[in-house]
């Protein structure tokens, strides 16, 4: 078993799993956002997911990898609206923690989406992997928290089981999960809590259209919750969940014809229903007391099936 430790001049050597120690190091970080951006905007120009496959885990990989298989379909010679990604303004947050995976916040301005903060983790299994992109999230630039840190700059993780923070964050997914089917207490409102059940309930009154949703926690392997702790003693939590949407027409009607991009990811003959299977990775401020505030969500199609 190893780990990371940095010496004095920076370098990486291998030292035992249980010490605590920094993710990386700055440089490190940075050099890992540079080529993340890289893979990421070749991927978006030739519509291949190849591309960055090995720069994109977890929720994004299928978020992503979904978008690419549509835009290769309907567009096989590439993106014609490719505009590159340019992340700028990076700050990064690196907790110093022990064991596997290792991981770290990238805090970035953008040219695309406006003045919101792209959010992007980090993470990789092993001292020999390429670090890879699990989630990403844009928030307003006031609702990215003071971390917590030590004398050397480095944050502190919050462990999946964590009982002082008001939802543990290993819980989280099941919890907003759960939310979304039954409403009731736990998450402050905002347009990813109430205003999203919200939306859902004006689509399923719609006359001749029947809509069903289903709700589903995704949290082993990639898709693990991973949280730091912020400097009033709560946590940041990166989470992922999975969510169905079926549409059925009634008798003599006929489902909406979905857009090119829908239809590219399609399997079956869309008669009577459409189902539509969505990732979407979540990024929430969860207290040391008081309800969980969901400050972002990207949600992606990641398949469909007509019947």
């Amino acid at each position: 078993m190893t780990a990371l430790s940095l010496t004095a001049s920076g370098c990486v050597v291998v030292h035992g799993e249980r010490e605590v120690l920094p993710a990386t190091t700055r440089a490190e970080a940075a050099e890992a956002l540079k080529e993340f951006t890289a893979a990421y905007n070749a991927a978006d120009k030739a519509y291949d997911s190849s591309l960055d496959a090995d720069r994109t885990t977890g929720a994004l990989a299928d978020i992503d990898g979904a978008r690419l298989k549509a835009g290769k379909v309907n567009n096989p010679d590439g993106n014609p609206s490719h505009a590159p990604l340019e992340l700028t303004d990076a700050k990064f947050t690196i907790p110093a923690k022990a064991g596997w995976p290792r991981w770290f916040l990238a805090d970035t301005a953008a040219n695309k989406g406006g003045d919101v903060r792209w959010l992007l983790v980090f993470t990789r299994d092993a001292l020999d992997d390429p670090w890879e992109v699990a989630y990403l999230t844009l928030v307003s630039p006031d609702d990215v928290p003071e971390f917590k840190t030590d004398k050397d700059g480095w944050a502190e993780t919050v462990p999946a089981n964590s009982t002082d923070v008001a939802v543990a964050p290993g819980e989280l997914s099941q919890k907003y999960a759960t939310y979304l089917k039954d409403g009731g207490a736990g998450f402050a409102e905002g347009p990813h809590t109430t205003g999203w059940r919200d939306t859902r309930k004006q689509k399923s009154v719609r006359p001749g259209l029947a809509t069903q949703y289903i709700d589903e926690p995704l949290v082993n392997g990639d898709y693990a919750p991973l949280a730091l702790r912020t400097a009033d003693g709560g946590a940041l939590v990166f989470f992922t969940t999975r969510h169905f949407e079926k549409q059925t027409a009634a008798a003599g009607a006929t489902v909406p014809t979905p857009n090119e991009d829908v239809l590219a990811l399609t399997s079956g003959e869309i008669r009577q229903s459409l189902t539509m299977e969505f990732v979407s990775n979540e990024v929430a401020l969860d207290p040391a007391d008081g309800p969980v505030e969901v400050l972002g969500r990207i949600q992606g199609l990641t398949s469909a099936k007509g019947e």
